[in-house]
């Protein structure tokens, strides 16, 4: 067996490794898939679009994440914190008004972070393609260690304050230990240099922290794909976590005007949805996905929210 090489952990796969480690160790997760019929929005989008600048124009990943907000509306139990202490059997739910997206992100260098996009729920669909450009700008002239350590130190911190000691110290060892596992941070000048830039213009803790849901377009990175998502980590505290497929024509059974079933090419983009069943169960979804299905039938609502 030839070895064709070996890939010590940076910080962001330590942080994905052991937030996703988590994930399945504590979370009875429940998976349910919905393939929204696009074919009526697709047109609207483009007639959105006409005559506007480049900067300007709305991408479909914006207008989903209008409709998911939309429909999160209906069942703002998704939009939720988990507390639970197992041993205790004692649990606590936080649901926000304010939907905080966790959205991961593909950065030009292939490495991927995953961005807070607050209060998405309060704003245009320009005001969101907006903030996610400026949010990808950022991103892209971030240095990603620096940026994640100091969101790893705080949790850390955190952590010690809650009586985690044993956690904190555990995580020390093995981020500051001399040798090849060691996170690798800036020092000096370029230290220096990062701190000089204003928050705004570049990522920090705020953006990085943990939203209230996460939403992942996958379809954004394979536009040509055909297979589905089945499964996904849920990230505590969060709940819920939306994954976005890439569209595709599929032949699909309608009803016309005259009461008649006949089978027609659409274009359907498959969504799944997977949640913390210790903090609700299936009825709880049924609003978010009945509303999906009403905007859908109608997209035309979709002007509105320009």
């Amino acid at each position: 067996m030839q070895l064709r090489e070996v890939r010590v952990f940076d910080i962001a796969r330590k942080i994905i490794a052991n937030m996703t480690s988590e994930s399945w160790e504590t979370i009875p997760h429940s998976v349910c898939s919905y393939e929204a019929d696009v074919t009526k929005l697709m047109p609207i989008i483009k007639e959105m679009n006409e005559g506007c600048a480049k900067e300007d124009k709305l991408s479909i990943n914006t207008v989903m994440l209008g409709i998911l907000c939309e429909a999160i509306k209906a069942a703002p139990v998704i939009n939720s914190h988990l507390a639970f202490n197992r041993k205790l059997v004692r649990g606590e739910l936080k649901v926000y008004d304010n939907v905080n997206i966790s959205m991961p992100m593909i950065l030009p260098t292939g490495q991927m972070m995953t961005v807070n996009m607050r209060d998405m729920n309060t704003k245009t669909l320009t005001e969101m393609n907006h903030e996610i450009a400026k949010t990808f700008k950022k991103a892209s002239t971030t240095n990603q260690d620096q940026a994640l350590f100091e969101v790893s130190l705080h949790d850390t911190l955190e952590g010690l304050k809650k009586g985690k000691i044993g956690q904190a110290l555990r995580r020390l060892y093995g981020s500051k230990m001399p040798g090849k596992h060691q996170v690798k941070i800036l020092s000096g000048e370029a230290k220096k240099q990062f701190y000089a830039v204003p928050e705004d213009e570049r990522l920090s803790q705020k953006d990085l922290e943990q939203g209230t849901i996460t939403i992942s377009n996958l379809g954004s990175i394979y536009r040509e794909g055909t297979g589905r998502c089945y499964l996904l980590e849920i990230v505590p505290p969060q709940t819920t976590v939306i994954a976005l497929l890439s569209i595709r024509k599929e032949p699909v059974v309608v009803t016309d005007e005259n009461g008649e079933d006949k089978i027609e090419i659409r274009q359907i983009l498959p969504m799944t949805l997977a949640f913390d069943h210790r903090a609700y169960d299936y009825n709880k979804v049924v609003p978010f996905f009945k509303r999906l299905d009403e905007i859908f039938a109608d997209p035309s609502i979709v002007k509105g929210w320009r």
